[in-house]
Formats: C-alpha cells, sequence, structure tokens
C-alpha cells in the first residue's frame, strides 16, 4: 500500500473527514443568495488585493524617489499590513460558511479519488 493511501485512510477516520464523505459533501450552498455582510466581505477581500501589491510598487518608488531607505522599509510595512488587516476582515465576514463548505467539499473529492469505494467504508466504520 502506497504512503499516500495510508494518509488518506488516516484522515478519512478523522471525524471532519467522515461527516464530508458521510453526508455527500456538495456546493449547493454557492448557490444561495449572498447576504449584506458576504458582499462587504468580499469587497473588503477585493480592496485588500487591489491596495496591497500596487501599494507596495508605490511606497517603494516615493522611497526610491526621495532617496530615503526608511520610509520604504517602513512603508511597506504599513501598506502590506493594513492590505491583510483587510484581507483577513473580508475573510471574517464572507468566508466561514463558504470556507466550510468548500473545505468539506475538497476533502470529500480527494478522499473519494484515493481511495474510491474503500473512503465509504472508512467513513461508515465508527472504531
Amino acid at each position: 500500500m502506497s504512503i499516500i493511501k495510508k494518509i488518506a485512510i488516516f484522515f478519512a477516520r478523522k471525524e471532519f473527514c467522515r461527516k464530508s464523505i458521510n453526508e455527500n459533501a456538495d456546493l449547493s450552498i454557492f448557490n444561495e443568495k449572498l447576504t449584506n455582510t458576504v458582499i462587504i466581505g468580499l469587497v473588503l477581500i477585493f480592496f485588500s488585493y487591489f491596495l496591497g501589491i500596487p501599494g507596495v510598487f508605490i511606497v517603494g518608488g516615493i522611497a526610491t524617489w526621495l532617496k530615503n531607505p526608511v520610509f520604504c522599509v517602513a512603508g511597506v510595512f504599513v501598506i502590506y499590513g493594513i492590505s491583510w488587516l483587510l484581507f483577513m476582515s473580508g475573510l471574517y465576514l464572507a468566508g466561514p460558511r463558504y470556507g466550510k463548505a468548500l473545505s468539506r467539499w475538497f476533502v470529500r473529492v480527494i478522499l473519494e479519488k484515493i481511495l474510491g469505494d474503500e473512503a465509504k467504508k472508512i467513513a461508515s466504520n465508527t472504531n
């Protein structure tokens, strides 16, 4: 038996993976209408990408123009930190339900691809 299959069997016995396989986790949650908090979270995630990478280059360019490397070091950390705060806030608002549904589906699909029909047998066995 290959090491990948042994690892898959190990994870298939864990509660999260067992539930995902037994309940046949799917992506039907993505068909529902988005709530206002999810929309705000998605906007924050988008804005974090819009601010993060270009902001780092802009601060670097300004620091080069001013010939002040301390401005670059401090500015990049501040801009990148703000970008991450926006991203994490967006994930907090938009992510829990959708993230869990996506991870349950992903676990089920991967384990079923590796183990085949054996995944359902392992998941149904509670020992």
